[in-house]
């Protein structure tokens, strides 16, 4: 419902209006309304005066107190701390103070990033009880934009593998089918806004961890390019892996978000000297001959065939867009050197120290990859900036002839929840717990833009998502694209049923 054609009565129904209603269905099905209202509307009617900042919150209250206990998104909630500040942005409001984007609106930040006075575990056991003094960048900047923290989100422990469970609060699960995996690491993220817990929420991608639950839950999932959300703490500044984003229920509320998360930092080296808010402008754009390469094996990469089936198809939504859709793919060979052992090399970095003092605090796949981070030499992390160098080269030559590079986003639909990672697919056995990734992680070692969309289901109603990539830095390029073949397929206004 336009913003136009929602009444004030219509918003509060199921808020402050609850008592006035016949039955408890109706209030459920009013706040329900609210909840899944795009983050953008939901921004114009807070400004408005037609929402205020307490009754958002109070219908997101209402929705994770009957939502979350099934699927275990958000797994910490500080209700009195987001009562305070909803009661603080009305004020503001009141007084005609000026308001940032995304003022009043709940968001949950991923359980990776740093929030004073808010519980802060990284999926560890180790920092179960960790409370940090400082706000991370990302969570500083949303919340000078108006936004309202709400709690945390689950992630796997320290965000390692895209499987989203932990020792600390366990697995989060699949809201469209409660059986299976939402994906990770920014999986409690991505459940949070297809279940209408949230309307914003952060996270984080080094190997696909924007794209892979986005494309599991339903929702668009953004890898910006290295440095479009600086990180002035980063151990490796100059490192190309990781990098901090958003994710959200459409293109149009990813780019408002991701808004006001972009924009330069001098104290991080690779930082891009753009404004954040060039991503406020309209996504709409005429792709008339445009030139698209279509995916072929990603160099004998397997995918499940229910995912191939549902990308596939799609060749033709992106030549019903004007485009000039060719089937090509560069050579990622050297993404297998690079990426693999500059992770491992990072690992080792960032926990070898915690693994020395905490041996048994640390899960099997991530243990054993710091250990072989830790064995690494001088000539290994040197071959793989070499193969790095090459794949990122090869990859902006493939783009010079091509604007966007589609792919799936996973090469299986969700799996089991309690299977920590996929051990084959279409008959190949992998020996490693990122093996599964490689439609992802092959486009984290080029450092481009890339997104995640809703592309449809499988034939048992699970989330498929398509990838698409652009050229280096050409952030709002990929959200132009990413906005057209959303508007032209839909799939993402289907809402899981438990929500």
């Amino acid at each position: 419902m336009s913003e136009d054609h929602l009444t004030r009565r219509e918003v509060l129904l199921g808020m402050a209006a609850v008592p006035l209603l016949e039955s408890a269905l109706e209030a459920q099905a009013a706040a329900s309304s609210v909840c899944f209202m795009s983050t953008v509307d939901m921004a114009r009617l807070i400004r408005a005066k037609k929402l205020s900042a307490r009754e958002a919150l109070a219908a997101h209250l209402k929705q994770i107190e009957r939502v979350n206990p099934q699927v275990n998104a958000i797994v910490t909630l500080v209700p009195e701390m987001a009562a305070a500040a909803a009661a603080k942005a009305d004020e503001m409001q009141a007084h005609n103070e000026t308001l940032g984007p995304l003022h009043g609106l709940p968001v949950a930040h991923k359980d990776l990033f740093e929030t004073r006075g808010i519980r802060t575990t990284f999926g560890s056991p180790l920092y179960k009880d960790y409370i940090p003094t400082e706000d991370d960048i990302v969570v500083d900047r949303i919340r000078r934009a108006g936004a309202i923290t709400i709690g945390k989100t689950n992630t796997p422990e320290f965000g390692s593998g895209s499987q989203t469970f932990n020792a600390v609060f366990g697995a989060t699960h699949n809201p469209y089918d409660l059986t299976k995996t939402c994906g990770g690491s920014s999986g409690g993220a991505a459940v949070a806004l297809a279940c209408g817990l949230v309307p914003v929420a952060t996270g984080s991608d080094t190997g696909g961890s924007l794209r892979n639950p986005a494309a599991f839950c339903n929702v668009v999932g953004f890898r910006p390019s290295i440095g479009r959300v600086p990180n002035p703490k980063a151990a490796f500044g100059w490192s190309t892996l990781s990098t901090s984003g958003c994710l959200g229920r459409s293109v149009a509320d990813l780019a408002l978000v991701l808004s006001t998360i972009a924009g330069p930092d001098s104290r991080a080296p690779l930082s891009i000297n753009e404004p954040g808010e060039l991503f406020a402008r309209p996504l709409d754009r005429n792709f008339r001959g445009v030139r698209v390469a279509w995916f072929k094996d990603l160099g004998g990469v397997p995918f499940d065939p229910r995912v191939r089936t549902v990308v596939d198809a799609h060749r033709k939504t992106f030549e019903s867009l004007g485009c000039i859709v060719e089937q090509a793919e560069p050579d990622f060979a050297p993404a297998e050197i690079s990426f693999r052992t500059l992770r491992a090399w990072n690992s080792a970095n960032t926990y070898g120290e915690r693994l020395r003092e905490h041996p048994d605090a640390f899960k099997d796949t991530l243990k054993g990859e710091i250990e072989e981070g830790l064995r690494l030499t001088g000539t290994d992390v040197a071959r793989a900036e070499t193969a790095h160098g090459q794949v990122w080269r090869r990859f902006q030559a493939f783009l010079e002839k091509y604007e966007y590079f589609v792919l799936p986003t996973t090469q299986l639909p969700p799996f089991d929840v309690n299977t920590p990672y996929p051990t084959e697919i279409a008959g190949v056995k992998f020996d490693n717990y990122i093996d599964w990734m490689k439609s992802c992680w092959y486009i984290s070692a080029t450092g481009n833009p890339a997104a995640s969309v809703p592309a449809g289901f499988t034939p048992e109603g699970l989330p498929v998502g398509v990838q698409i990539v652009g050229r280096d830095k050409q952030d709002f390029s990929v959200l132009q694209m990413a906005h057209a073949f959303e508007r032209a397929t839909g799939f993402g206004r289907k809402h899981p049923a438990i929500a």
